[in-house]
C-alpha cells in the first residue's frame, strides 16, 4: 500500500510540474537598436532622448573642465569645452544644470570648499556670458570630498581640480 501511495505522489508531482512549464513565445521581439523603428520615433537618436543628460554627454566635448593649482580662471581648453556646452544649453533652454566645483586633497576643508565654489561660479559666469540663462544654473562645491583620482601625486591632483556640468533632468 505504501509503494502504491509513493508511486501516485510521484506521478501527481510530475504531472503538476509538466503542466507549469512556460511555453516559449511564437516570435521573440528584436533587440533594441539605434536603427530600428524606435530610432525614427526618437528623431534618429536611438534610445537617447534629445535634451537629456545622455544627449548632453554625447553632444558636448566634455562635461568637465580642469583648473591649475589654486586657480579658478577659465583657460583656453576650458573655454572650448564650455563653448560646446553653451551651444547645447542654448539649443535646450528649459534644461536645468548644476555646476560642481572640486579640488585636490591639498589644503584645508574650508579653503577647498571656497575654491570649489569659485570654480563652479567661474564656469557659471562663462556660460552666462555665452547666452545661457544663469537662473537655470545652480552651483555646488564639494571641495576635496569627491575625488575621481585617489592618488597623492600631481597627475591625480590635476584630475581632481575640476568643475563638472550635470544635466538635472
Amino acid at each position: 500500500m505504501a509503494k502504491l501511495t509513493t508511486t501516485l505522489l510521484i506521478t501527481a508531482s510530475l504531472i503538476a510540474v509538466a503542466g507549469c512549464a512556460k511555453k516559449p513565445p511564437a516570435q521573440l521581439p528584436p533587440p533594441p537598436s539605434a536603427t530600428g523603428p524606435d530610432a525614427s520615433q526618437a528623431g534618429g537618436y536611438g534610445n537617447v532622448v534629445p535634451g537629456s543628460r545622455a544627449d548632453f554627454e554625447r553632444s558636448v566635448t566634455s562635461n568637465t573642465i580642469h583648473f591649475d593649482l589654486d586657480k579658478y580662471d577659465i583657460n583656453g581648453e576650458a573655454r572650448a569645452t564650455l563653448d560646446s556646452q553653451a551651444a547645447w544649453l542654448i539649443k535646450y533652454p528649459n534644461v536645468p544644470i548644476s555646476l560642481e566645483g572640486h579640488c585636490d586633497e591639498r589644503g584645508t576643508r574650508e579653503y577647498n570648499l571656497a575654491l570649489g565654489d569659485r570654480r563652479a561660479n567661474s564656469a557659471k559666469n562663462y556660460l552666462a556670458s555665452r547666452g545661457v540663462n544663469p537662473s537655470r544654473i545652480s552651483t555646488i562645491s564639494y571641495g576635496k570630498e569627491r575625488p575621481i583620482a585617489l592618488g597623492s601625486d600631481e597627475a591625480s591632483w590635476a584630475q581632481n581640480r575640476r568643475a563638472v556640468t550635470i544635466v538635472l533632468n
